[in-house]
């Protein structure tokens, strides 16, 4: 991929994501695309990871040869206002108002840890992942669901809150695709072996 923003020559409407990412709490792996025909794709950072604090620790990981659709939201830990205390009015974040210690900011949210999306995975459009949620390899993400719990690999969920809908293979061959991880193949095995993948012939590709 070379740095290069745009797979298709003529298209702006989808980037690498990888190449566009500039936050250090934001990881993304090689080929995942991203696909924006509302906004510049190239904002993703800004219009779909929320509530992304530095103060918090958190992160996005994104794994290698994901799609995700337009209007994709991955909300973190500011999103998700204490449950802890009596109130969940965000009283550390107004620490002058209040006369609070300011290091104590982060006890205005209950932090529930890094997105973790595998390879290979899709999200549908508008779908919202959740705070602390780990979406396994090969899964697919309905659209316009609301994932609040981890995913496990190659099944597919749907609906608000997302619930398993089937898997997408027999644990047999999802087991081999986990074991074989196609994705860190060098490029040119990947490239010798894209027909095999497309129609689903896992024998060939053991």
């Amino acid at each position: 991929m070379n740095g290069k923003i745009y797979p298709r020559e003529f298209d702006s409407q989808i980037v690498y994501l990888k190449n566009v990412i500039t936050k250090p709490n934001i990881e993304v792996g090689d080929y995942t695309i991203y696909n924006d025909y509302v906004n510049d794709p190239r904002d993703f950072e800004k219009n779909n990871v929320l509530y992304h604090y530095p103060v918090n620790n958190d992160k996005l990981i994104v794994g290698k040869f994901c799609s995700i659709a337009c209007g994709a939201k991955f909300m973190f830990t500011s999103g998700n206002h204490t449950m802890k205390s009596l109130s969940t009015y965000t009283f550390p974040i107004f620490f002058d108002e209040w006369e609070l210690d300011p290091v104590n900011i982060r006890d205005a949210w209950d932090n529930k840890g890094d997105i973790v999306i595998g390879n290979d995975v899709w999200i549908g459009y508008e779908a919202v992942i959740m705070q602390g949620v780990t979406i396994g390899d090969g899964a697919i993400i309905g659209t316009r669901a609301l994932v609040t719990k981890d995913v496990p690999p190659y099944t597919i969920v749907g609906g608000a809150p997302a619930k398993p809908i089937r898997n997408r293979f027999s644990e047999e061959i999802i087991a081999k695709l986990l074991e074989m991880k196609w994705w860190d193949w060098p490029e040119e095995r990947i490239k010798a072996n894209i027909a095999a993948i497309q129609r689903g012939d896992i024998e060939a590709l053991i």
